[in-house]
């Protein structure tokens, strides 16, 4: 698979992440061939957060892996933490963040991550609390490369006054349903609904501060309401998608992500499917790169409209 540098990191990644949120819903046979079948297609780079299943993915992924130092050099893991579901509260607290990353680090069966992140934003936030957690990570070992996800530039800004490491990623939901971040950039200075900026201008800030955005949830349209693939609410979004498939000899789903791969901010979709096949088919729009025409052609479809 193709690769990029991670923002400002010495870090070599893979243009497609696999995201591992739904890994428990797997048997311990489908979970390791699941992540064979990534490596096999180059796919390393694995994204975790110890909100998915309550930790367990994490603890299944590591077995399925079958973790070891030989392994671990081979990978590349990222997670995060922040969002605590037992008491209804986000928790960006030094001690919060340090006790999390330990309990990862157990449960991935690893000595380090190369990227940690931070798990949406927490109104309570004390950015100080934050770089001195970041720096004992870092000292440690345990931490090599530091980002956010869903924060706008003034929240990154605020981080970085006190933080002494760059920000590396920052992952925000975007797909091809899901694109005010790049619509409000489309229709400056119109009254339109796409012209309001919803996010303070995170994807320009993001390629100003050489940050890889990390789009979630690329197949969904809205909150986690469905795919958009097939779905006969997007008759003339799915016409066009498989037009353009079929030019390239490959399935909808490769076209879903090599429109994202497309962008120039140079992005890093994070893939959540566990089937497979369509593993194999998001890896594949690595190798696709869809004209200009092809890209606004599928913008247009899905409903979103150009001054």
């Amino acid at each position: 698979m193709r690769t990029m540098k991670l923002g400002t990191s010495e870090l070599e990644v893979p243009v497609v992440a696999v995201g591992c949120m739904r890994i428990d819903s797997l048997n311990k046979n489908e979970a390791e061939s699941f992540v064979q079948t990534a490596l096999e297609n180059g796919a390393n780079f694995f994204d975790h957060a110890d909100l998915y299943g309550a930790g367990k993915c994490e603890e299944i992924f590591a077995d399925a892996v079958h973790m070891n130092d030989d392994v671990r050099e081979k990978i590349i893991l990222q997670s995060k933490c922040g969002i605590r579901p037992d008491v209804s509260t986000f928790d960006f607290s030094k001690e919060h963040i340090l006790n999390s990353v330990d309990k990862i680090l157990k449960r991935l069966k690893t000595d380090y991550l190369d990227v940690f992140l931070l798990h949406r934003p927490d109104a309570l936030m004390e950015p100080e609390e934050v770089a001195e957690a970041f720096d004992i990570l870092e000292s440690a070992g345990k931490v090599r490369n530091f980002g956010v996800s869903n924060q706008n530039p003034m929240q990154m800004e605020l981080l970085r006054k006190y933080m002494k490491q760059p920000i590396v990623a920052n992952q925000l939901q975007l797909s091809i349903t899901n694109t005010t971040m790049i619509s409000s950039g489309i229709n400056v200075n119109m009254t339109n609904e796409s012209a309001v900026n919803r996010d303070g201008s995170v994807l320009d800030y993001c390629r100003l501060n050489d940050i890889t955005i990390q789009p979630w949830s690329p197949f969904q349209y809205g909150f986690f309401e469905g795919v958009f693939l097939g779905n006969e609410k997007f008759p003339e979004l799915n016409k066009e998608i498989d037009a353009v498939a079929a030019k390239y000899g490959v399935s909808n789903t490769t076209i879903a992500i090599a429109w994202l791969l497309r962008h120039p901010a140079n992005m890093q979709p994070v893939i959540g499917t566990m089937n497979e096949e369509r593993l194999v088919d998001c890896i594949k729009a690595s190798e696709v790169h869809l004209t200009r025409e092809e890209w606004y052609s599928i913008y247009r479809a899905a409903g979103n409209i150009l001054p």
